[in-house]
């Protein structure tokens, strides 16, 4: 096997697999713009990034079994890659637990892989109410968000543990958007409002970022909707 799905590989997280000791494996390539992305140049610099080969990523993950729980697939957009099934499952097959993170525009993926029962978290981020989504994922005010809501409803669907998450900007998110997002997703066990962080590497310029009592004070705004909300990233 000689494909090439990965463009980096942190070896250790506690923090982005819940309740696992983890890797963390990233792909390149997204097909969304958000200016705030915290892996922009997997994005904007994707051809120029070392890529491994599976081989060497399972090589690893034979070595650390035992060791590690699981492993978190982020990106970028992982369910752009043509052989991210045929790796999780091979991944899988070890003992590993596989948490996706996505952004739910390839809801055929996502289902294919959850139906097949090779998922045990996704992770989905909401970028931003309905009548702004587009425009705060770089690509315009007339996007379909027909797959995001199609993912949703899936996930919704209870077929694996999941979350929502939206990383929360003042150049980009009101009081008034995070409650709508709040009725979006109404009810939900599992949300979270991340605070946005320079990454020093930015597709948009000039974002400004809620301080600790604003990000409380949005939380309050969407409790009433989703009452297990939390913040993230403080």
């Amino acid at each position: 096997m000689s494909e090439e799905i990965f463009a980096g590989l942190q070896k250790l997280t506690l923090l982005d697999f819940p309740g696992c000791v983890a890797c963390t494996l990233f792909t390149k390539g997204c097909n969304m713009r958000c200016p705030f992305c915290h892996n922009a140049l997997l994005v904007t610099q994707a051809q120029s990034q070392k890529m491994y080969k599976n081989e060497e990523i399972l090589a690893f993950l034979k070595k650390r079994v035992g060791i590690l729980d699981g492993i978190a697939i982020t990106g970028g957009e992982p369910t752009l890659m043509p052989g991210l099934y045929d790796f999780i499952a091979q991944a899988r097959s070890l003992g590993y637990r596989i948490k996706l993170d996505t952004n739910g525009t390839r809801p055929d993926v996502l289902k294919h892989l959850v139906n097949d029962g090779l998922l045990d978290y996704v992770a989905m981020d909401i970028k931003n109410c309905r009548e702004k989504y587009g425009k705060t994922v770089g690509l315009g005010d007339d996007y379909d968000l027909a797959p995001i809501e199609e993912s949703i409803g899936f996930l919704m669907s209870d077929r694996v543990d999941f979350e929502f998450r939206t990383t929360v900007s003042q150049t980009f998110h009101t009081e008034e958007d995070i409650v709508e997002i709040g009725k979006w997703l109404a009810g939900q066990e599992k949300f979270y409002l991340q605070q946005f962080k320079d990454s020093g590497h930015l597709i948009g310029e000039g974002i400004k970022a809620y301080d600790e009592d604003q990000m409380k004070s949005l939380l309050d705004k969407i409790l009433p909707f989703v009452p297990n909300a939390q913040l993230r990233g403080l």
